[in-house]
């Protein structure tokens, strides 16, 4: 079995944070988890994540994900170090087994480039395997030492290496791939006789040299796959690095960017073709965007399905679905559990919540949509309000089929308008309107005359 160990036991102090450092996210996802998804497209089975500081908080996370996880022990006592991490995980290595050995902090590793690595290794017949490469500064990095055969002969970490040896342009990525037998046999092997007094997974390769197994490296040419997030910098670094690959595969799948600089895209976001999407937009979570839309600057659209042929300006879109044909905005703000039906327009500073707006309806500006359902062919004028809550409850409001509600109305929910049932501007409706029926709630209107003159407001 291809079984996967993947290190995430690190504090993180550079973050700075109370969060652990792997559930920070780059592009709307934890770090940890781009590493489990590219493990998993790689085809290995089994994956068993190495956890401390901060472990409980990771477990919750990826509760509802097959993952095997391992405590590593914490306190001053503790040994720390890759190969003691390793460790923790012994008992899950048989010895038929082919290990993977992954950092939990490098987002940008490749399902590709794990797959390379285990192909090597099984092809070249193997006992160890180290994917490397080149860097012009490979400060901070441990040095790939090559014996006169060009063959791997060991890793120097930066703390124990020579001057010499830090000259060398050629890393350790900090992944592995082992046989499960070579593997467990050597972990016991390993001791902490070095600068730092821990235990390094590297030492094995040099002692898999001594004792004359066969080793092997695997080069990759993006030296970004192996960034590792050690601060607020590098998390910066590899969310800048994430968005570009993910808005560049949107493009090669003919999605119009205008500026992918300035625009955000998530990981887990789906678009369909000869869709525009212009600077300042932001797309999140598990949102799907049709084919043929447009969308404008200020636009933010999280976990939402928007069919094809709809155009959003400037608007705010949260948990919700709007189907095909629709507009939306300005300042258009659906929150969560709204349903835009064709063809529907939702204007400026228009809200709507936990709603159902049937097709070819329409609210151009300023109202307040919420819990309600309101069918096909509805005009809502401006000002219109579903007074929805009376300080203990929420209410539904239903309102038929081509139904017309004025401007500056409110409707007082629990309350039903019938198939064409008018409501006259300035009402608030607190009754059943009748189908076919026009309905007017207003106070009898009052004019005073001589009022101004009375109180000298001329004279001011």
């Amino acid at each position: 079995m291809d079984i996967s160990i993947i290190l995430a036991a690190g504090e993180g102090t550079r973050m700075k944070s109370k969060m652990p450092k792997v559930l920070h996210k780059v592009c709307g996802k934890p770090i940890l988890e781009y590493v489990i998804d590219a493990s998993l497209g790689a085809g290995i089975e089994k994956n068993i994540v190495i956890v401390g500081h901060g472990g409980d908080i990771i477990k919750d996370f990826f509760k509802e994900e097959p993952i095997t996880f391992k405590n590593q022990p914490l306190g001053k006592d503790a040994p720390y170090g890759t190969g003691f991490a390793v460790m923790q995980a012994i008992e899950e290595i048989k010895d038929e087994d082919t290990v993977v050995i992954l950092c939990g902090d490098t987002p940008l590793i490749t399902e590709k480039s794990i797959k390379l690595l285990l192909d090597y290794h099984k092809t070249e017949g193997l006992h160890g395997t180290v994917l490397t490469t080149l860097l012009d500064d490979a400060t901070g990095y441990g040095r790939i030492k090559r014996d006169v055969y060009g063959k791997v002969s060991n890793i120097v970490e930066e703390k124990d290496a020579t001057e010499l040896e830090k000259e060398i342009k050629e890393i350790n990525s900090g992944v592995f791939c082992f046989n499960g037998k070579v593997l467990r046999s050597f972990l016991k092997k390993l001791d902490n006789n070095n600068a730092q007094n821990e235990y390094y997974i590297t030492d094995i390769i040099g002692i898999l040299k001594e004792e004359g197994y066969s080793l092997g490296a695997v080069i990759i040419e993006d030296k970004n796959e192996i960034h590792g997030v050690n601060s607020r910098e590098q998390l910066s670094f590899s969310e800048k690095l994430m968005k570009s690959r993910i808005n560049n595969f949107h493009m090669r799948e003919g999605v119009t960017i205008i500026d992918p600089e300035n625009t955000y895209i998530g990981k887990n976001v789906k678009i369909g073709r000869d869709t525009v999407i212009y600077p300042g937009v932001f797309l999140e979570g598990d949102t799907n965007i049709g084919e043929d839309c447009i969308i404008r600057g200020n636009t933010r659209v999280f976990n939402s399905d928007i069919e094809s042929f709809v155009k959003i300006e400037g608007s705010v879109i949260e948990d919700s679905t709007v189907e095909m044909g629709a507009s939306l905005g300005p300042n258009a703000h659906l929150r969560p559990k709204s349903y835009i039906g064709k063809n529907v327009h939702i204007g400026n500073f228009v809200e709507v919540k936990n709603a159902r707006i049937g097709n070819n309806s329409k609210a151009g500006h300023l109202a307040y949509i919420g819990d309600a359902i309101v069918g096909e062919n509805v005009n809502i004028g401006c000002g219109v309000i579903f007074a929805n809550y009376n300080g203990i409850e929420k209410s539904q409001t239903i309102v038929g089929d081509n139904c017309f509600i004025g401007s500056n109305s409110n409707l007082v929910a629990p309350v039903k308008i019938k198939d064409w049932g008018y409501v006259a501007a300035g009402s608030t409706i607190t009754k059943e309107v009748e189908e076919g029926s026009l309905s007017i709630e207003r106070a009898t209107q009052v004019n005073i005359k001589g009022w101004v003159e009375r109180k000298g407001l001329k004279n001011k």
